[in-house]
């Protein structure tokens, strides 16, 4: 991992049952094993390190671990065994009320359902974190009036939930997790509620905001094409347990097994196989027209087809290589990579 690690975990287990934790005392047990005894291995011996400003996302069936993991990463869950360390501190090791401080001034959720108070405005919504930590009304309701803005909610300050779209109370929820200024955002698949054209929008909306923020963010989705339009990289998980944790890109190139084969079976190439995996040495001089190594097939494809010549590809100002039209259709039409 080339970014600074801000949240990490290690040998992590979740196991519900009469003795969990005796279960573990000879090792890593098995899933069958862990079955027999009466158990449910929820989390099942995670490893995983999340880079500073990443967009880290979650993913699996229903019941394959993922909120629950989510939730032990914040420990709202109590796990088994393991250790979760944020910024280096062991949160296993914390005391209650250093996690509560934690999570009140460091730690952002959005969860699926919005939970907005019913009988609070929009800016009263947002700004009852702050109220929980003690800010004065001044200062709460202007930061509050900040992160309304950043969702693009102005004027809608006096609103009650109920006056409000299911896209916009979405909004409300993300602008409330905002307030407290988190370093960590956790978001449990905060767009799956809504219509597909409204989580589209939110998806973008969510994308302009980090790009302003640059938050570490884990967020879960059982949406693959969700998945690879938000994420730096991709957990997949299966029973409790990782199977595969890569980008976008090498999970659909380079799936590890059938599991994340059959997730990856129906994405399109285009939608995730970016210009510097199918770039070529240059053939001649470099071409005028330069794009950048980490921009997706799809969309280049329509100028570099349009231009019908090479496009130079770059990467941090530097040309590696080039990218034709020819090689473009390939991907387009399931060929390449």
């Amino acid at each position: 991992m080339t970014r600074p690690v801000k949240l990490a975990c290690r040998a992590v287990w979740k196991l519900y049952g009469p003795h969990p934790a005796r279960l573990l005392q000879s090792g890593a047990p098995t899933l069958d094993a862990i079955r027999a005894s009466g158990h449910v291995g929820a989390v099942r011996d995670v490893s995983l390190e999340v880079g500073e400003g990443e967009i880290f996302v979650i993913m699996g069936l229903s019941g394959s671990g993922k909120s629950t993991l989510v939730r032990c990463l914040s420990r709202l869950i109590e796990p088994t065994a393991g250790e979760i360390l944020y910024d280096g501190e062991d949160l296993l090791k914390a005391s209650p009320a250093r996690m509560i401080e934690i999570r009140r001034h460091r730690m952002g959720m959005v969860f699926q359902h919005f939970a907005l108070l019913p009988h609070l405005t929009v800016l009263e919504n947002v700004g009852f974190p702050l109220e929980v930590q003690g800010v004065a009304r001044p200062a709460r309701e202007a930061r509050a009036r900040e992160v309304i803005a950043l969702v693009g909610l102005q004027g809608r300050e006096g609103h009650y939930p109920r006056q409000l779209s299911g896209g916009q109370q979405q909004r409300v929820g993300i602008a409330r997790s905002l307030a407290v200024e988190p370093d960590l955002w956790f978001l449990d698949e905060p767009f799956s509620a809504l219509d597909p054209l409204i989580r589209r929008e939110m998806q973008e909306e969510f994308l302009r905001i980090q790009r302003q923020l640059k938050k570490t963010i884990v967020f879960i989705t059982h949406d693959f094409d969700e998945a690879i339009r938000l994420a730096d990289r991709i957990a997949i998980m299966k029973d409790g347990a990782l199977v595969q944790v890569a980008t976008p890109e090498d999970l659909v190139l380079a799936p590890a097994d059938d599991y994340v084969r059959a997730f990856t079976a129906h994405v399109a190439r285009a939608k995730v196989v970016t210009l510097g995996r199918i770039a070529a040495p240059l053939s001649g001089p470099a071409p005028d027209l330069a794009l950048p190594a980490e921009m997706r097939v799809d969309e280049a494809a329509e100028r570099i087809v349009t231009e019908n010549r090479p496009v130079a590809v770059t990467r941090d100002g530097q040309i590696l290589g080039e990218v034709t039209p020819q090689a473009v259709i390939a991907v387009l039409i399931g060929r390449q990579p």
